[in-house]
């Protein structure tokens, strides 16, 4: 049996194969697929990003995990293979949260995590028999997680190398689509999986991404993982909430364990905000200014998110947001646009006031990447997403890059240091390089058809 994985990008204009950088990095999803595979399939993995997809070569069956914004490529993907008479799975995020759009573009769609799926699908696809859903009661057991780096060889990406701990997060955030998805729980993997997995990629760099969605949601496991991480010299860099700070041993260990910074959803300085956005623990231990000293203690450099479009927000909230990040001389910083996620309560509450401008803004032909899909209280879509750019230019203009370059946190560490003015010009570069992204290939010249099937 033959398999073909595929990991679709965001969009591109027509003719154009430049990709954005930063989102270059090993795509897990069909990596972890991969390592769910028997070893008698003959396994392929095409990604998008970074190379033409050879349609036209033979394969039994396609697998391709999506997220909201890659949906719509998805689907053209999808369609491509499907007109030729290939069976498409669909799975991942976008597919668990849109079960029943996606099953109007793939011959299968699995709901939820493909640990404790996978193997039946395989053995479905190879009878000819595949279900329309595959679905499982309760979350499965991480240990059967294997990761199969081998589909990344010959292939460029940002010199990183991906890890997962644990997956969830156990707070309720009404924007963040983790918690739909998770049921707001968090499991993780055996401390035993991860050291091997760590080892085995030693290797290719020495440099990780834990991606898990929230170091902190199980302190003691994770206390843990890095007691026996700091035996292994590694650097790396994570995301966890703000709660972190007011733990000192954790940020002792994660500090001893290599750790050389987190990002850290802020989100709003507001605290009516925060309490629309159910982030109020944001504000625990004496809130920012605390936390920030606490941090700098330990020389945890800082990716800090600000989310805009909540019903206070002005473009006095982005002045004063720009501010406080450049005065705390961030190691990085995001400005984002508030995004209704399906499957969130932001989303919901926003149908329900009719507040929102597209259907489905991720199928939408006319919605473009930095777009706002909805309409805010005190801004008008069109200024949100202005100022949203304009905040990120600000950040990263020249005098301001160079002003954090000489924050004693941001220098403490040689390597570091050196990473700085690479990742902060990189960032500058696509302040304007994102904006307006067509979502899906804008020169594909199908037409995405629900319902078409191959059989």
């Amino acid at each position: 049996m033959r398999l073909t994985l595929i990991h679709p990008c965001v969009g591109r204009w027509a003719g154009d194969q430049k990709y954005i950088r930063s989102w270059q990095m090993e795509p897990l999803a069909p990596a972890s697929v991969a390592g769910l595979t028997p070893p008698d399939v003959d396994v392929r993995f095409y990604d998008d990003r970074l190379e033409v997809i050879p349609f036209d070569e033979a394969t039994d069956l396609v697998a391709i995990s999506i997220e909201t914004y890659t949906a719509r490529r998805a689907y053209q993907i999808a369609t491509e293979y499907r007109q030729r008479g290939v069976p498409v799975v669909l799975g991942g995020f976008h597919a668990t949260l849109c079960p029943d759009e996606a099953s109007l573009y793939a011959d299968a769609v699995i709901v939820g995590e493909a640990e404790g799926q996978w193997e039946t699908v395989i053995d479905d696809a190879r009878h000819g028999t595949l279900q329309r859903f595959y679905r499982q009661d309760a979350r499965p057991n991480l240990a059967m997680t294997r990761i199969d780096r081998s589909i990344f060889e010959g292939k460029r990406y940002v010199p990183v190398t991906l890890i997962e701990a644990g997956r969830g997060c156990h707070f309720r955030c009404e924007f963040c689509a983790v918690q739909s998805y998770f049921g707001a729980t968090q499991l993780r993997r055996p401390i035993d999986h991860i050291l091997e997995e760590v080892a085995q990629s030693r290797k290719r760099n020495s440099f990780y991404f834990f991606v898990d969605d929230n170091i902190t949601s199980n302190f003691e496991e994770a206390k843990d993982l890095y007691r026996e991480l700091a035996r292994l010299k590694i650097r790396w860099v994570s995301q966890a909430s703000i709660n972190a700070a007011h733990d000192e041993e954790f940020l002792d260990l994660i500090s001893r364990s290599g750790c050389q910074g987190l990002l850290i959803g802020f989100e709003s300085l507001e605290r009516d905000t925060l309490r629309m956005m159910k982030k109020k623990f944001n504000t625990m231990g004496g809130g920012y200014e605390v936390a920030l000293e606490k941090l700098r203690r330990y020389n945890i450099r800082l990716y800090a998110t600000f989310v805009f479009g909540y019903g206070n927000d002005t473009a006095r909230t982005f002045d004063e947001t720009v501010r406080f990040a450049n005065e705390h001389r961030f190691y990085m910083a995001a400005f984002n646009h508030l995004t209704p996620f399906p499957g969130t309560p932001l989303y919901a509450r926003l149908k329900d006031e009719g507040r929102l401008l597209y259907d489905a803004w991720w199928l939408d032909p006319s919605y473009t990447y930095n777009k706002i899909p909805f309409q805010p209280e005190l801004l008008e879509p069109e200024e949100l997403q202005e100022l949203c750019i304009k905040a990120r230019a600000e950040f990263y203009s020249i005098p301001n890059i160079l002003r954090r370059f000489a924050d004693p946190v941001n220098r403490s560490n040689a390597f570091m240091a050196r990473q700085f003015p690479l990742i902060n010009f990189m960032m500058r570069r696509e302040v304007q390089q994102r904006n307006d992204l067509p979502l899906g290939d804008e020169g594909w010249p199908g037409q995405l058809e629900p319902g078409f099937g191959y059989s």
